[in-house]
């Protein structure tokens, strides 16, 4: 099991990235009524698609 750590917010570097209007509207469905940004999610997706890189390695 993965030890839990206090997160602290890391440095970050604004992109400007241009999305398909239909992810844009599936991502804005799928955080719907979460507490959850545009910004996390893509963030997250980014991070678990480079584990899944770094896997198949």
């Amino acid at each position: 099991m993965k030890k839990f750590k206090i997160p602290s917010i890391p440095p970050t570097t604004n992109k400007c990235i241009r999305f398909p209007n239909d992810i844009i509207d599936a991502v804005e469905k799928a955080i719907e009524g979460k507490n959850c940004t545009f910004t996390a999610f893509v963030v997250e997706s980014v991070r678990v698609a480079l584990e899944n890189i770094e896997d198949e390695k």
